[in-house]
């Protein structure tokens, strides 16, 4: 949710052309055993499950907090030889496991939905990555950043955590389309920092480019 023009007028394609810091809220409904709402008005990140019922919502989690740390990633492993090898070296790393240079187990797990994988990293901590890859190196990620990245990094920020798109802070970019696409990493902050910092040297991600 982004703030309303001040002037009164017609709603532009450009009143949407906000970074995601200037978000008022974000949110998102999760359908399963149970039906819940996840949401943060910029003061903490708050889960209501639906009594069918009563036809009301009530809170049953927050605030949720995503530990600093982690030892769970959530990333789509059938893409493996097409990313970048910063990635691969990454994700190689975490598959070492205790006797690698982490020196811990990592357990992967991939629901192959955004907003599932994401919520489970609110519920219990971990980390999302939905890099670039060398399949379309014009393209600079695949998720929307208007209407995927930035909504789930301002939820992701509430509760502690980080987003990057590998160089900047996915709540910092200045959207220049609608319907502009991000490489998304996303979760528990160590590990998003790590990421960021493996990224930026490579260069191989085209940031600047505006397509759809």
């Amino acid at each position: 949710m982004l703030p309303a023009p001040s002037e009164g007028r017609p709603i532009r394609d450009e009143d949407f052309l906000l970074p995601g810091s200037k978000q008022l809220a974000s949110g998102y409904a999760i359908y399963g055993p149970s039906t819940e709402l996840v949401i943060t008005i910029g003061c903490g990140v708050y889960c209501f499950t639906l009594d069918p019922e009563k036809r009301i919502w009530l809170q049953t989690k927050g605030p949720m907090r995503i530990p600093e740390n982690t030892q769970e990633f959530a990333i789509n492993a059938s893409n493996a030889r097409h990313w970048y090898p910063p990635i691969q070296s990454y994700i190689n790393e975490l598959l070492a496991g205790r006797t690698g240079p982490r020196g811990k187990d990592f357990n992967m797990r991939w629901i192959a939905s955004m907003v599932a994988d994401v919520h489970r990293i609110l519920c219990r901590g971990g980390v999302f990555l939905y890099p670039a890859d060398q399949r379309e190196p014009d393209k600079p990620g695949k998720l929307r950043l208007l209407y995927e990245a930035s909504p789930i990094a301002l939820l992701v920020s509430e509760a502690g955590g980080m987003s990057t798109n590998g160089v900047e802070n996915v709540l910092s970019i200045q959207p220049s389309a609608l319907h502009q696409r991000v490489a998304v990493f996303t979760g528990a902050s160590i590990e998003v920092d790590r990421i960021a910092r493996t990224e930026v040297p490579t260069g191989l991600y085209p940031v600047s480019k505006t397509l759809c």
